[in-house]
C-alpha cells in the first residue's frame, strides 16, 4: 500500500474475521498465562506452550488434534530457544558471543556456522539501512544508561566517545574460515534486536521438518512467527493485535499474517523525562541520539529475523526513508505510528501491505 492510500477498514477485512479476532484476542491476553492450556476460539482449539526466555515469554500455538507430533515439537522448539539464548546472550560470561567480544579485537575468532550467518546478516542489514541497524550499538545503551535501567542525558564528550566503537563495518567476516574480529578494540556485539526473531526462525524449522504446518510462534510483545492458519480454514492466516502506542489498553487494529513474521518497535516502556524532554531506548547508532518522530513500528517480512531488525531500523529511519525502502523491497510490510496533530492522537502510514491483510479497530 502507497503512503497517500487510505488503510483499509473493518469492512475491507477478509472473511471470516470473527474467528481470527478471536484469536487476536487470546494472542493479547496470552502473556502470563499458565504453561500448557487448551481454549475454545469460535469452535476451534488452540493448544498453547509457554516458557520464559530471552527476558520475554515464549510461546507456541498450535491447533488442537492436528498434529500428532505438535506437542513434542513445541516442547523441543522451548528447549532450543534455551540453548540459542545461552549462546547469544550477553548476560552470561560463557556464552558464544561473550567469548566474542572478549577476544576478537586481538585476533579472529572461529564462531558455530548458524551464528556466523546471523552476523552476516547483520552486517547487510547494516549496510541496506544505511546503518539504521547496528548490533554494535551497545556502547550507546550504555552511556545513555538504559543497560542499568537508570536513564540519564550523557555529555556530548560521552556521545562521541561511544561512537568510536559504534559501527557494524568494523566486523571483519571471513566466510572460508567462518571467523569473525574486530578492526576497532571496543567494540562488542548485542543480538537484542534480533535475537528474538533468529530463535522463531530456527524453532520454525523445527516444526516444518516434523511436517507441522500451522503454527504460531510468539516471542514476548514484539515478535511473532506464522505458518500455515489458525482453524481449519485454509489460507485464513493468524490475525495479530497492532496496539496504540499512546494507550497500550487500545488496539488500533489487526495484521492478519500467512505464513510471515511480524515484529514491532517502540519506546513506549523504555523511557526517561529529563527537562520536560522525553527520551526513548531506541538510539540512532549514526548520531548516538535516541529516535525521534515515531511512536512505533510495525514490520512484515518473510522471516522472523528480517522482521525484528528492519522494526528498530524503521523507528530509526523515520517515515521518508522507510517509505523509499519498501519501494526498492516489494516483500517487505510497514506500519508506522506517528504522533497526531492533536494531543493523544496518531497518524497510522502504511507501505506493502496488501489488500485485506489490515483492519483498523481504533477510528481514533
Amino acid at each position: 500500500m502507497s503512503d497517500s492510500a487510505p488503510l483499509p477498514t473493518r469492512r475491507d477485512f477478509l472473511k471470516g474475521k470473527a474467528a481470527v479476532q478471536a484469536a487476536a484476542d487470546r494472542l493479547d491476553a496470552a502473556l502470563g498465562a499458565p504453561q500448557f492450556q487448551q481454549d475454545s476460539i469460535e469452535g476451534t482449539y488452540l493448544i498453547q506452550f509457554a516458557r520464559r526466555a530471552m527476558a520475554c515469554q515464549f510461546e507456541v500455538y498450535l491447533n488442537a488434534r492436528q498434529h500428532e507430533v505438535g506437542s513434542t515439537v513445541a516442547i523441543e522448539a522451548l528447549d532450543l530457544v534455551d540453548q540459542l539464548e545461552d549462546q547469544l546472550t550477553v548476560y552470561r560470561d560463557h556464552s558464544e558471543i561473550n567469548q566474542l567480544n572478549h577476544t576478537a579485537a586481538d585476533r579472529p575468532v572461529a564462531v558455530e556456522g548458524r551464528l556466523f550467518g546471523l552476523l552476516a546478516q547483520a552486517v547487510e542489514l547494516h549496510r541496506i539501512t544505511g546503518g539504521a541497524f547496528d548490533i554494535t550499538a551497545g556502547p550507546l545503551s550504555k552511556v545513555w544508561g538504559f543497560t542499568r535501567r537508570a536513564g540519564a542525558v550523557p555529555t556530548e564528550l560521552d556521545i562521541a566517545e561511544a561512537l568510536q566503537h559504534v559501527g557494524s563495518q568494523y566486523l571483519q567476516l571471513d566466510v572460508d574460515a567462518r571467523t569473525v574480529a574486530f578492526a576497532q578494540p571496543g567494540v562488542s556485539i548485542n543480538l537484542g534486536a534480533i535475537g528474538k526473531g533468529y530463535a522463531l526462525d530456527r524453532c520454525a524449522e523445527l516444526f516444518a521438518a516434523a511436517g507441522v504446518g500451522d503454527v504460531l510462534l510468539h516471542g514476548g510483545n514484539s515478535s511473532v512467527l506464522a505458518r500455515g492458519s489458525h482453524g481449519a480454514t485454509p489460507g485464513q492466516g493468524w490475525a495479530v493485535g497492532v496496539r496504540n502506542p499512546l494507550r497500550p489498553e487500545r488496539r488500533l487494529g489487526e495484521l492478519q499474517i500467512i505464513d510471515q513474521a511480524l515484529a514491532t518497535s517502540g519506546s513506549g516502556s523504555q523511557y526517561f523525562i529529563h527537562e520536560g524532554q522525553r527520551y526513548g531506548h531506541i538510539l540512532d547508532p549514526r548520531t548516538g541520539w535516541p529516535a525521534q518522530g515515531v511512536l512505533s513500528t510495525t514490520v512484515v517480512a518473510p522471516t522472523a529475523a528480517m522482521a525484528d531488525a528492519l522494526s528498530t531500523a524503521f523507528y530509526v529511519m523515520g517515515p521518508q526513508s522507510v517509505e523509499e525502502f519498501c519501494r526498492e523491497h516489494s516483500d517487505i510490510g510497514a506500519l508506522m505510528v506517528c504522533p497526531g496533530d492533536r494531543a493523544g492522537s496518531v497518524v497510522l502510514r502504511g507501505w506493502n501491505l496488501q489488500p485485506g491483510q489490515w483492519r483498523a479497530i481504533d477510528p481514533d
